[in-house]
């Protein structure tokens, strides 16, 4: 298949495009500089200069593809605090592509969260809908739409961390924080849970879902059910040579900044409909234990 990849330059879109074109699928990635063209090209796909601030620019190469997998978001105005604009600007891409696929029913693969759906008091399922209010709701609710469009579209939902060598998400900003405030922190007793998979595990799966999943699926990218944060918050504190401890209120609003919402979520998920239907399976260490062989702590 020839698969257009935004995102393909990314911590999670660069394994993605190396699994696809290990595969034998032709990959055609968005990069938006000349060095994320050059990194696609080393790799063996093929370039398509553009980002997201443009979406009519996506639908060319899109509709020039046999499927989609759509992985870029503006992460800058999510760590900024600006969820709602990042929220509609992903929505706009979406609209761009689906257009480009509508009634083609070639395979459309958007990148969701887990952290989007919230309260249920226990690991959430494939079956479970986002929550309402969350700012990538509406993308999500909109990709499973295409369904009844003549699109395969099905959504990946990943967990809050999806970790590795290289990692400049939620774990690395974690670690960023302790270190500038000199302590490891969790807030209140930090038995809230992420559910958390590694990025070699999780790329496999967007190329299952590209290749088979039904229509309107909705699939869970999760390696670990939920690993408590004061676990996180211990390994980080003893790597650094750190005290370890709760906050609460604002000293944790000031110690996780634009995080500090993220940090208290306690969002177990499972991945068992996924692995059942697709084949798919984690193989690849679990957060602690990529925690633990260091890499994380060297910069």
């Amino acid at each position: 298949m020839r698969v257009f990849v935004t995102g393909a330059t990314g911590f999670v879109g660069s394994a993605v495009v190396q699994d696809l074109l290990a595969a034998g699928h032709q990959v055609v990635g968005l990069a938006r500089s000349e060095e994320g063209a050059t990194a696609l090209k080393a790799a063996g796909a093929e370039v398509h200069r553009g980002d997201l601030d443009d979406p009519e620019g996506l639908r060319g190469p899109a509709a020039a593809s046999d499927g989609v997998i759509h992985l870029a978001y503006r992460h800058d105005l999510l760590t900024g605090g600006d969820l709602t604009t990042a929220g509609a600007v992903d929505l706009r891409a979406i609209e761009s592509l689906a257009a480009a696929l509508e009634g083609s029913g070639k395979p459309f693969v958007y990148a969701s969260g887990t952290a989007l759906i919230q309260g249920f008091g226990r690991p959430v399922t494939e079956e479970d809908d986002p929550t309402e209010g969350t700012h990538r709701t509406p993308a999500e609710n909109a990709v499973t739409a295409l369904a009844g469009h003549g699109i395969r579209a099905s959504v990946v939902r990943l967990p809050p961390t999806v970790h590795d060598r290289g990692d400049h998400g939620f774990i690395a900003s974690v670690i960023g924080f302790a270190r500038a405030a000199g302590v490891s922190a969790h807030i209140g007793d930090g038995a809230n849970r992420w559910p958390a998979v590694h990025r070699l595990d999780a790329a496999p799966l967007f190329r299952l879902a590209l290749e088979s999943a039904p229509a309107g699926s909705r699939l869970h990218a999760i390696g670990e059910e939920g690993v408590p944060f004061r676990d996180i918050a211990a390994v980080i504190g003893r790597r650094l040579g750190l005290p370890v401890t709760g906050l609460s209120g604002d000293e944790a609003a000031a110690h996780f900044g634009w995080l500090t919402a993220f940090a208290g979520l306690d969002v177990p998920a499972s991945s068992a409909r996924t692995q059942q239907q697709l084949g798919w399976r984690p193989v690849h260490p679990g957060l602690l234990a990529d925690l633990e062989e260091g890499h994380y702590f060297t910069t």
